[in-house]
């Protein structure tokens, strides 16, 4: 279990990110299509995995539009976006926003990704949605650079994680 903070109160997560040079946990999510996306379908390309509690919150439209920014230059890279939002919220926000360059995908179905990643909040008022985090995850499917943000309405590391992707 992992301990992080809600405004200094702290709450857990199922467990711990997963390790630098492990494999990335298989996933599957939906996208705001409502089709089914998996790890194994970007296989061979870098990958950043923002994942966040809700689009509705304030810090976590920003790591969006951050990470949308930065998505523009990246290259064999694609940054997944993932929450527990319905995909039509995802829709919405992204609509809204101008957002074109991230692909957004939804744990909501049956919250296998969460458990997976470890990041499933565990109790305090945001219990059931995901912790903050970024995950990097190289070609060949490992992971190279983890971040659970330690208070969660700041904003995670963005130089950090993407250092860690020209060094992958």
């Amino acid at each position: 279990m992992a301990t992080v903070t809600l405004k200094g109160n702290e709450i857990h997560t199922v467990g711990n990110l997963p390790a630098n040079g492990s494999a990335a946990p298989e996933f599957k999510l939906t996208l705001t299509d409502l089709s089914t996306r998996s790890l194994s379908e970007y296989e061979g390309r870098k990958l950043v995995l923002n994942i966040f509690p809700s689009i509705d919150t304030g810090t976590c439209a920003a790591s969006v539009r951050q990470f949308n920014k930065e998505a523009a230059e990246l290259e064999n890279t694609i940054v997944l976006c993932i929450s527990k939002d319905l995909p039509f919220a995802q829709t919405r926000f992204c609509g809204a926003e101008g957002i074109e360059n991230v692909v957004m995908l939804s744990d909501y179905k049956d919250g296998n990704f969460g458990k997976a990643y470890q990041v499933e909040f565990t109790d305090g008022p945001l219990q059931g949605l995901l912790s903050r985090s970024v995950v990097v995850i190289n070609e060949k499917g490992n992971v190279v650079y983890s971040e659970q943000v330690a208070e969660t309405v700041e904003e995670p590391n963005y130089k950090a994680a993407l250092e860690a992707l020209m060094d992958a």
